[in-house]
């Protein structure tokens, strides 16, 4: 396997990174009352020391009451968060790494499974997570302006922090997805409409009022899947024809790089051609795309919450879809995830060494 082209520079804006492998944003619920610790720190430090060229935070929610269901995961706003992730940053950047935070809000809900709830109602475009389930409230006009604005503040701090770029949770119907997608946006209003373009609307606002918070020269990342949890066979641009009406307003609102989210990076996105989901909006935008997938491993990520351990995968297909230029950058979780060293094995082709992934590892943050 000759695997040189994933080990190239790559530049654009405020990225200069060394090789093109991306740490994929993977939930990590280890953030006391929101804080980021010392571990957690540490945690990706060691991605950093690992050799991963760009690594994306797990989702850090902005300064909305609910905006997360979860007490566990990081906040992107407050004088105590914001001090423990200028400690991540700090520690990334003392290794040579680079890193953007992944800015969220989860939208409507399930109830976490630990009974814990924030003080007000989950907020979302219509009240729905999915096809006839309701668990929270319709926003106001208000409402969504204050949440454009938060989202506008978090990506401000994450350049004041020091990050690289930064990445909107866009994907997997969480708050942004919940507008694009007609199940879960029902509105009659500006904010809603018949078409995908017309519920991109939310999308286009976050994007326009964070590239006005950060400038020009700062790397925005924007997450985005086809599929929901609902469905996983479910596709939000059925013909490239709408992906193309889709992602375009997406890229002149300000978006520089699409973080295409597949459940297996080697499915082919529309018939008549085998580019999956980042060759597509490549080809349409014109813009750097990251794809992700089940790289390096059997099985797929969401299986891997189920319980279900997968082991080490060739990239052979990767990197053949890498040279024909289908996309810029690979995101890679759960081997990360699981093995702080995976990138530095890759690089030097000691595959013998690579582990495996177990739930276990969800249990922890592993440091070695």
């Amino acid at each position: 396997m000759n695997n040189d082209s994933l080990f190239r520079p790559f530049q654009l804006k405020s990225l200069n990174i060394k090789n093109r492998i991306v740490m994929a944003p993977m939930t990590r619920s280890f953030s006391p009352d929101g804080v980021p610790t010392a571990k957690v720190a540490a945690y990706y430090r060691k991605r950093a020391e690992g050799e991963v060229g760009l690594i994306l935070s797990e989702g850090t929610v902005i300064d909305r009451i609910s905006s997360s269901n979860d007490a566990n995961i990081p906040h992107f706003h407050g004088e105590q968060a914001l001090a423990g992730w200028k400690n991540v940053i700090d520690g990334v950047h003392q290794v040579g790494g680079e890193m953007g935070p992944q800015i969220w809000h989860m939208g409507i809900m399930d109830n976490h499974h630990s009974g814990w709830l924030p003080s007000e109602p989950f907020e979302g475009p219509s009240g729905l997570n999915r096809p006839g389930f309701s668990n929270g409230r319709t926003m106001t006009e208000s409402d969504i302006a204050d949440t454009i604005v938060a989202f506008g503040k978090a990506a401000a701090d994450a350049k004041r922090l020091g990050f690289d770029c930064l990445e909107l949770h866009g994907a997997h119907d969480y708050l942004i997805d919940q507008f694009f997608w007609s199940e879960t946006n029902k509105r009659t209003d500006i904010w809603g409409g018949k078409t995908l373009p017309e519920r991109s609307k939310f999308a286009i606002e976050v994007i326009k009022e964070v590239r006005k918070q950060v400038g020009e020269d700062f790397a925005i990342i924007i997450r985005l899947s086809q599929w929901k949890p609902a469905d996983y066979t479910y596709k939000l641009a059925k013909t490239p024809q709408e992906m193309e009406a889709w992602l375009n307003p997406l890229a002149d609102a300000g978006v520089d790089i699409f973080h295409c989210s597949q459940r297996r990076f080697w499915e082919p996105e529309f018939d008549g051609s085998d580019l999956n989901f980042a060759g597509w909006a490549k080809k349409l935008t014109g813009k750097a795309t990251i794809t992700v997938g089940s790289v390096g491993l059997t099985g797929e990520f969401l299986a891997a919450f189920a319980g279900e351990s997968s082991q080490p995968s060739s990239l052979d297909e990767l990197i053949r879809r890498m040279d024909r230029g289908d996309f810029d950058l690979v995101a890679v979780g759960r081997p990360l995830l699981s093995d702080p060293n995976w990138v530095r094995k890759i690089r030097e082709k000691d595959t013998k060494d690579l582990k495996g992934f177990t739930k276990e590892a969800l249990a922890e943050l592993v440091l070695e």
